[in-house]
């Protein structure tokens, strides 16, 4: 709970809160617009109140995440470890019976020794 007050998180909060209080006071506006015969405000007289509670809500989103980052890490992995990696298929045996595969590998073995 403590990193919630940190002095980003503190700026955070109270931006959160005047950015709410100002959509409040803004549908207030509206409303009054609405009551002296202005239409389009009703629909802003309830917009903007909608925009406050989503505020809210993405705030408080915010923070749970945070908590719940810090309530469980994740676990660390450790590495494993591994055998070597096999970077190019050495010729098996038997290959001989395909003429163009060992054409092939005459030819690897040629620009392999250049």
């Amino acid at each position: 709970m403590r990193r919630l007050l940190t002095p980003r998180w503190l700026l955070g909060h109270a931006f959160v809160w005047l950015a709410v209080a100002v959509c409040l006071v803004l549908g207030w506006w509206q409303a009054g617009r609405a009551a002296e015969g202005n239409t389009l405000s009703w629909g802003y007289m309830f917009q903007w109140p909608l925009f406050a509670i989503f505020l809210i809500i993405l705030w408080v989103k915010e923070i749970r995440n945070t908590l719940r980052r810090d309530d469980n890490p994740l676990p660390v992995e450790k590495p494993q470890k591994r055998g070597p990696i096999i970077t190019r298929q050495e010729a098996v045996p038997g290959d001989d019976d395909d003429p163009q595969l060992a054409a092939y590998n005459r030819y690897l073995a040629e620009i392999k020794e250049r």
